[in-house]
């Protein structure tokens, strides 16, 4: 397809998602579209099935920032076009206190182990996946360790001076 520019790419989601779609910027040479985690699935799906085809789903992961309110994980997903060779970020943004969004195991097969991956480090649960457990960590451990709420090194440790460290 001629033209399939990141400019084409924000113009046609626009078209069909106008209200959905957050902010949109080039950051190292690809396109972030910044969504609202309601319309997730719907806008990736759309990605998937539409003339765009975004048919291959690199990667599902999450990042945390504690000192935004109500935003402070978000889920990014990347998506690539094969034909056209182009990448594409997907993210959206939840609260800490009860993050959820829609699985995409019913659009991708490999989506199944990277949410619970992404359960399993951040605690976010995805509605609809058919077996959403703790995969890598203790299911003892009763925290999600990715989260920036622990410290670094063990408190009971005394070999280690954290300004050594740079912290």
């Amino acid at each position: 397809m001629a033209g399939f520019t990141s400019d084409f790419i924000v113009e046609a989601l626009q078209r069909e998602f106008d209200s959905e779609i957050v902010s949109t910027e080039i950051e190292y040479g690809m396109l972030n579209v910044y969504v609202a985690a309601k319309s997730c699935k719907k806008i990736i799906h759309h990605l998937k099935d539409s003339n765009l085809g975004f048919t291959f789903l690199t990667d599902i992961c999450a990042v945390h920032y504690p000192d935004k309110k109500d935003e402070e994980l978000c889920m990014v997903y990347h998506l690539h076009n094969l034909q056209e060779n182009f990448r594409i970020r997907i993210k959206a943004s939840l609260p800490e206190n009860n993050p959820e969004l829609a699985s995409l195991c019913d659009l991708f097969a490999a989506a199944n182990w990277m949410e619970r991956e992404t359960y399993d480090f951040f605690g976010i649960k995805f509605t609809g996946h058919p077996d959403l457990r703790i995969i890598l960590n203790d299911p003892e451990m009763g925290y999600h360790p990715m989260l920036k709420q622990y410290k670094l090194e063990d408190g009971t440790r005394t070999d280690k001076d954290d300004s050594y460290f740079g912290r």
